[in-house]
């Protein structure tokens, strides 16, 4: 019997998904091989690469001025080639809003100047920057935003405004797919596959092909973006299964209705969730306050005592609940709901809370 899985990543893939891993593995679409044995230099595997691009490109609505390669290394390896290609001794603003935006900046100095454009590192993350707070240098590269914090629970529900003509850069590992947004805003985006879009050991990143004129020559052959462009991801050998897993999910995608009915989804977990917190605020305790600032992929919580919150993990985990155990930085309670995650999860991990805080 599958468990209700609230993992913060990797983190739950759809059901239907996996049984088609399950038919597949072993032998794709009649071709007397498993998808982890055919050559990333085939044409059948290719075709699985385009079709991926292809159809991420068409539910996010990217237009044809982007481009999209496959990497390893996780955003982790971002945080390092984005300010590699582009940052060259310069200055780029960084919006710091948690954990992965605080290492994004530290690599950033590695290669330039990098300035904090806001924090809320004082109040330890529990709102994000009002738009007035945010300070721009004179002339930066690039501004940096981390559209959803995994550790402390906030998400840019509607991003700050930014200087005209500024390339805007945007780590969405954790909320990709989640929502309808603009992505005319952006020039870069990058997103780790292990939240949404699939398993762990894919990284997607989306560029304005003009972004290419601004990037830096000289670099190592494989940290430059050039080089997996110009070889459609195909340079070096993939990570050829992560990548056919992410054209599964972004079927099931298309198939349940696209961002519309996936937006529609989220919407509706969170509410349900956040409805109980708000309902019992002194037991159920939000570490953020900000309303218009709480994440609807990570929701964070503590409870009166360590020993409660504690004893809540224990017997969610008992009845069908895992991975809820906040983050080892931070502690407390964490509910990973991607998009992947049924509402049907929430409705009974909120019933599970009812039941818990009448009993304790």
């Amino acid at each position: 019997m599958r468990k209700w899985n609230f993992n913060p990543g990797p983190a739950t893939l759809p059901l239907s998904v996996l049984k088609k891993l399950e038919r597949n593995t072993i032998e794709l679409d009649g071709l007397g091989m498993s998808i982890l044995e055919i050559s990333h230099r085939s044409k059948e595997f290719e075709a699985i690469l385009n079709e991926t691009k292809n159809l991420y490109h068409e539910l996010l609505g990217f237009s044809n001025d982007y481009e999209t390669i496959f990497l390893g290394g996780g955003a982790s390896l971002q945080f390092a080639m984005v300010p590699m290609n582009f940052l060259n001794g310069g200055v780029a603003d960084y919006v710091i809003t948690g954990s992965w935006s605080k290492k994004a900046y530290k690599e950033a100095k590695f290669f330039g100047n990098p300035n904090v454009a806001a924090t809320t590192e004082n109040e330890n993350f529990t709102r994000l920057p009002k738009e007035e707070e945010i300070k721009y240098s004179e002339k930066p590269i690039y501004i940096h935003f981390t559209s959803n914090n995994t550790i402390y629970g906030t998400q840019w529900h509607k991003f700050p405004k930014t200087p005209e003509g500024v390339p805007v850069f945007c780590d969405m590992s954790s909320d990709i797919l989640s929502r309808r947004f603009d992505p005319k805003m952006f020039s870069l985006i990058y997103a780790g596959a292990q939240k949404n879009l699939g398993p762990a050991g894919v990284t997607l990143i989306t560029l304005k092909k003009s972004l290419l004129s601004l990037a830096k020559e000289g670099l190592p052959t494989m940290l430059s973006y050039k080089t997996h462009i110009e070889n459609n991801s195909l340079y070096n050998t993939p990570p050829v299964y992560a990548i056919y897993v992410v054209k599964l999910v972004l079927e099931w995608a298309k198939e349940i209705g696209g961002l519309d009915e996936i937006e529609k989804r989220n919407n509706k977990k969170a509410e349900l969730l956040y409805g109980i917190i708000d309902k019992y605020p002194d037991y159920y305790k939000a570490t953020v306050k900000d309303k218009a600032s709480r994440s609807f992929m990570n929701v964070c919580f503590r409870m009166p005592s360590e020993e409660l919150e504690a004893k809540f993990i224990k017997e969610a985990t008992s009845s069908g609940f895992h991975g809820l155990k906040g983050h080892r930085s931070v502690g407390g309670i964490r509910v990973s709901m991607y998009n992947a995650m049924e509402v049907e999860g929430i409705e009974k991990l909120c019933q599970f809370m009812e039941d818990f805080k009448k009993k304790n």
